[in-house]
């Protein structure tokens, strides 16, 4: 290896050396009780987290009701977590364990009371903040927002982690524990689900 090559490594080593110790003085602050620390933990992960809510849902409209329970269980249970580093995996089977339970309270409500809401009925307000967001705009954004939903889990929670959150395929394997070829196989197949969803209406 070069210098300039090993210069490199270095830096990346550094970077990562710093970006942890960072974390896990935020971490232990907000063990502590620290509200600011709280504030800045949110602010770093709350986009992501409603990203695996919907990826797990496929609900828009549920979205920010799961949110507050998971940000509200995270407070109770972040004492737990003894590692930081493995904060967002620890945070996203907060989330996706949320999401699962209100979908199935969902299925549930919907079984008793036989009422089908009509897909893509969620007001702007409620549509996540996002890359997509600009593409899903008038004629176009019901129907994505109704293909989006109507992707199986297995491809739709790795597309909005890819599409909403702009994450790597590294970063979506990491998270979800999946080779990153299998993370490239189910964006490809999820984005041919879409195109043949949409009819050629709009170009994923």
């Amino acid at each position: 290896m070069n210098s300039a090559g090993r210069s490199s490594v270095v830096s990346d080593v550094t970077s990562a050396s710093i970006d942890g110790e960072a974390l896990h003085q935020l971490v232990a602050a907000v063990q502590r009780g620290d509200r600011p620390a709280a504030d800045r933990l949110v602010r770093d992960h709350d986009s992501w987290v409603r990203s695996v809510i919907y990826g797990v849902t496929g609900r828009a409209e549920l979205v920010e009701d799961v949110a507050q329970q998971v940000w509200a269980q995270v407070w109770q249970r972040l004492g737990s977590l003894k590692d930081p580093q493995r904060l967002r995996p620890w945070l996203y089977r907060v989330a996706r364990h949320a999401a699962l339970d209100a979908s199935i309270a969902r299925r549930r409500n919907r079984t008793r009371t036989g009422k089908l809401e009509q897909a893509g009925d969620v007001p702007d307000d409620e549509w996540l903040a996002s890359p997509v967001q600009a593409v899903a705009q008038g004629e176009l954004r019901t129907s994505l927002l109704r293909a989006v939903e109507g992707l199986p889990a297995l491809y739709r929670e790795p597309f909005v982690l890819r599409h909403l959150e702009d994450w790597s395929y590294a970063e979506i394997g990491q998270l979800l524990d999946l080779p990153v070829e299998t993370v490239e196989t189910r964006l490809v197949r999820a984005r041919r689900l879409l195109r043949e969803a949409l009819s050629g209406q709009a170009q994923v």
